[in-house]
């Protein structure tokens, strides 16, 4: 275990302050600061309240980490950061934050793709990646298939969200059911007492015009419309809104597509992987009905446990792990903040 590289991950994408440390495929600590409370009383992410919130609680986490894990800044052989895609103020704040801690100690830094980073903290649960694999990552701000043949080097779209994010989506939906935020796992606790048969909510981009132009993408805003007329129709006849079942019809609605596409592409590529990542990832019923459907094709499916799921420290620095590892070389210390940094972009080029 000696011999793989300790490498210091950080992450500061949305709205989450996590600093994670691994050695090779073992995680060694994974600290995490959130400001989702202060977000909450207006119902999404404030991109100033944020930013902030990362400048207060990123040193604090930092040690965090290194006590947790054992070590201190001069052990680790590499740093990484998320250098996009994200909100921009929250990014700088990580990368300025990695380059001085870079600097200070003489360590090689990584800037890294958050959403190559969502697939490589799988291998901290589940070992090496079979490749090639699918991963669908689905999160607040993404929903999208890759095609991931080396993680290292590069993975290739299959298809993204047009509108709305699954996460988006489930935010916005909670609030119009006056649940809070966040929204998914406030939904998904309500859908277990709710009926998923009990609303047809339509189910965006699967017609069969739409499976030509758009066969891997996705479409919520269409959803999170219909659900907000349907609850709109009770109000207006006086009736009350059943809230357990309107969450579990708009649930079932988004994994049923979520996961047809995605074993779809899987079976389209010759894949026999599917690994889910994102904080939508951590929705129980999504996991349930991939495990379900991918049974059917003897495809494994891949999910790490809910706390890896969502934004952390702990998947920028596997990901760091496996540049470092790979050989690939590091960042320039000028490496940029990209807040809409491309799928195909894997770590920042030296």
């Amino acid at each position: 275990m000696r011999d793989e590289p300790l490498v210091l991950g950080i992450e500061t994408s949305c709205d989450e302050t996590g600093v994670g440390i691994v050695r090779g495929h073992t995680l060694l600590a994974d600290a995490l600061a959130s400001s989702v409370d202060q977000h909450a009383r207006f119902g999404g992410v404030v991109p100033e309240v944020a930013s902030r919130a990362h400048l207060e609680a990123l040193v604090p986490t930092m040690q965090r980490a290194l006590d947790e894990a054992g070590v201190t800044l001069a052990d680790v052989d590499a740093i990484a950061v998320t250098s996009g895609p994200g909100l921009a103020g929250a990014l700088l704040v990580g990368v300025a934050a990695a380059k001085g801690y870079a600097l200070a100690a003489e360590k090689p830094i990584y800037g890294v793709n958050h959403l190559a980073a969502h697939v490589a903290v799988d291998t901290l649960e589940h070992g090496p990646l079979p490749e090639p694999a699918v991963a669908m990552l689905v999160s607040g701000g993404h929903s999208s298939l890759l095609l991931v043949d080396d993680l290292t080097a590069g993975v290739t779209p299959l298809g993204a969200t047009i509108d709305d994010a699954a996460g988006e989506a489930f935010d916005k939906v909670a609030r119009l059911l006056g649940l809070g935020f966040p929204g998914g796992p406030i939904i998904d606790r309500s859908a277990r007492d709710g009926d998923p048969a009990s609303i047809v909510f339509p189910r965006g981009l699967t017609a069969a015009k739409d499976l030509v132009a758009h066969r891997f993408d996705f479409s919520f805003s269409g959803l999170k419309t219909a659900v907000a007329r349907w609850v709109e129709a009770r109000e207006r006849a006086g009736e009350p809104v059943p809230v357990a079942d309107v969450s579990a019809s708009f649930q079932e609605a988004v994994c049923d597509v979520l996961t047809a596409k995605a074993i779809d592409a899987c079976l389209s590529n010759g894949v026999q992987t599917l690994v889910i990542g994102g904080g939508v990832a951590a929705n129980s019923r999504l996991r349930v009905l991939a495990e379900e459907r991918a049974a059917k094709h003897g495809i494994a499916v891949r999910v790490p446990r809910p706390g890896l799921c969502t934004d952390n420290g702990a998947m920028v620095a596997a990901l760091g792990s496996h540049l470092v590892k790979a050989g690939v070389a590091p960042s320039r210390l000028d490496l940029p903040a990209d807040s809409s940094m491309g799928l195909t972009e894997v770590s920042v080029p030296g």
